[in-house]
């Protein structure tokens, strides 16, 4: 039997992340929506409490340190100690690296990157306490393939496989895992933005340069991370999974 823990989402009000929450309410755990856009985070929140879950929303800015430190103490006092953390937050901009300004750099890698620095080292204290804990961090295939006009948002999500693999190290042998999901062409908000500022060449979304044949979906990514975050992964630690049709080998 499943033994729920506190399970923390950053990104969680939409797109993969809200898969991701979904999957761990209905699988017990008590899981706290984590998005920059508070409305969403609270819906998100009240619809798992609907379908009979413990959840929580707040409204946060992953790059905010500081607000990041006092979110996670509101988790504490409502839900308990964080012992599952899901890095999903993130944002994408599509610039040819001549023309990417300093501020549209700094910003993608204040989110995508140290965003995620702020959360883990905020989160793991409550880990090491506990002897027990499981961090996923989502990347990108997009840092396994070649990728034009995104070299902010690909140095960002190098840059998670890096540190996740680093934290994976240090915390091998506290009982705590960390390992990062590389999603390919996945059926969200953000894809489906891109697609309009880019156009769609294909007219499939990239599905037919998929072996599969589809895009993935939120459901494909969750339930690796559901995976990843259970009891069975205790032996797995530092790896990048790829959830991508088959299209990276």
């Amino acid at each position: 039997m499943h033994v729920g823990r506190v399970a923390v989402v950053t990104g969680g009000a939409s797109g993969m992340g809200a898969s991701i929450c979904e999957h761990l309410a209905r699988r017990g755990d008590r899981v706290a929506v984590l998005d920059v856009n508070g409305d969403a985070a609270q819906q998100m929140a009240e619809n798992l409490r609907g379908r009979g879950a413990q959840a929580m929303s707040c409204s946060v800015d992953v790059s905010d340190r500081a607000a990041v430190e006092e979110t996670l103490a509101q988790v504490r006092g409502e839900l308990g100690p964080v012992e599952i953390l899901v890095t999903s937050a993130a944002i994408s901009r599509w610039e040819a690296f001549s023309e990417i300004p300093l501020d549209s750099w700094e910003r993608v890698l204040a989110v995508n990157l140290t965003g995620t620095f702020h959360c883990l080292q905020a989160a793991i204290p409550d880990m090491v306490a506990a002897g027990w804990g499981r961090i996923v961090t989502i990347t990108s295939s997009a840092v396994q393939i070649m990728t034009s006009n995104h070299a902010h948002y690909v140095a960002s999500k190098g840059g998670v496989v890096a540190l996740t693999r680093a934290v994976s190290s240090e915390y091998a042998q506290l009982g705590i895992t960390a390992n990062t999901i590389a999603p390919h062409i996945i059926d969200t908000p953000m894809l489906r933005q891109a697609r309009a500022e880019l156009g769609d060449p294909t007219g499939d979304g990239g599905a037919s340069r998929i072996p599969v044949g589809r895009l993935g979906t939120g459901d494909d990514i969750a339930a690796a991370c559901l995976y990843l975050c259970s009891e069975e992964a205790s032996y797995i630690t530092g790896q990048l999974f790829g959830v991508n049709g088959g299209a990276v080998a």
